[in-house]
């Protein structure tokens, strides 16, 4: 009889709708903490690991069953590769046996781990920023995310652009998924607000000089230059527009919301715009915000802990929060963790106010978006 008790506990657990053993909730994590993306997928990390240790302290996680247990975050390195992501990806549902997956950092790797994931049925909160990792709902059953698409962000910023009668722009961006969906999102915004793009770039993310591409984008004669891509790249396009005397004003992407930019830029970053959420700016937002008191919170101990606040570090906060708060409705039940993510209604995390639906994965409107100036080494909000 113990024989078979053994036999069925076993079966049981191997079930693809359960998580393995209860006496552990094992969230899995897959960030860029080299290569890249690192400048994003180290704060990820952190950001994750403390999490894990605060609701460790606090006792563990409280499922459904009123039982409490630790919570487990068992991170891999993704080296900002696609193959190695998957890799990763396969490794924590078939090994660990985790309940969830939070990651990956960067839109390459997250698209490229979609398969994997949906057919295994696991949940999976990206903190990636392409619209299509999401999107169609109705194909992305599994899938959510935390930042802000690229279409709200590019928005924002088309909006932006058009109230200060900057109708002519120069567009580079880096040649991997997270710059080339920018530019399609970026068309499209174009021309609804009657926009022109009068130079069109690309640089591959490893490359150390961009200066060929911007004396092309110079000659155009636009009245503002864009640059989609992230650290160490970003940095790069940044100080060669300085070099090259360029007066218009320079926008980057969301991608540039940490400190890493500024610090690789160096003075060239004084004067830059980009599109963002609302954390590098929490001390300057009004006392009735809703996310102020959540934000200043996150950013007090990061920072007390590992330096300067951004952006990246608040998509894995939002990331594991809706995972653990899922699981603490559902336990270990992949399906049912699913639905309660899906279900996740007024959430106020780092990157916004969260309202998820089956027709919306991300659940952010433009209210979790806010344009940024880099003023003297510093982060403002941007009039």
């Amino acid at each position: 009889m113990r024989v078979i008790i053994v036999l069925l506990l076993a079966a049981l657990l191997a079930l693809p709708g359960l998580a393995g053993a209860q006496d552990t909730y094992r969230i899995g994590a897959i960030f860029s903490i080299t290569g890249p993306g690192s400048s994003l997928g180290i704060p990820e990390r952190d950001t994750a690991l403390m999490l894990e240790a605060d609701i460790n302290a606090r006792g563990g996680l409280k499922g459904p069953d009123g039982t409490r247990r630790p919570l487990k975050v068992v991170v891999y390195d993704d080296a900002s590769d696609e193959t190695k992501a998957v890799l990763a990806a396969k490794k924590l549902i078939d090994e660990d046996r985790v309940v969830a997956i939070v990651g990956t950092t960067l839109s390459g790797t997250s698209l490229a781990i979609l398969d994997t994931v949906q057919k295994a049925e696991v949940p999976m909160i990206s903190c990636a920023a392409a619209a299509k990792i999401v999107e169609p709902a109705a194909e992305r059953k599994w899938i959510f995310k935390t930042p802000q698409s690229d279409h709200l962000i590019v928005g924002v910023l088309a909006d932006y652009l058009r109230a200060k009668g900057l109708m002519k722009v120069g567009w580079l961006n880096v040649d991997y998924a997270f710059g080339q969906l920018g530019w399609i999102e970026f068309e499209k915004a174009a021309q609804r607000l009657g926009l022109t793009v009068v130079a069109n770039e690309k640089f591959g993310q490893k490359d150390v000089d961009v200066t060929a591409q911007l004396v092309r984008v110079k000659a155009a004669a636009p009245q503002a230059v864009i640059v989609w891509s992230i650290p160490p790249s970003a940095s790069i396009a940044t100080k060669n527009f300085k070099d090259l005397g360029l007066a218009m004003p320079l926008f980057q992407s969301h991608g540039v919301g940490n400190r890493k930019y500024i610090e690789l830029a160096g003075g060239a970053a004084n004067g830059v715009l980009f599109p963002a959420g609302k954390l590098l700016v929490a001390e300057q937002l009004a006392d009735n915000d809703a996310q102020k008191e959540v934000l200043l919170a996150y950013a007090r101990e990061f920072e007390a802990k590992y330096g300067p606040r951004n952006t990246f570090g608040g998509h894995a906060w939002d990331a594991v929060q809706l995972a653990v708060r899922a699981i603490e409705k559902a336990g270990a039940d992949r399906a049912g963790v699913r639905a309660a993510i899906e279900a996740t209604r007024g959430f106020v995390g780092i990157t916004g106010v969260f309202d998820f639906a089956p027709a919306d994965h991300n659940g952010l409107d433009r209210r979790a978006v806010t344009m940024i100036q880099i003023v003297d080494g510093q982060w403002k909000v941007a009039r």
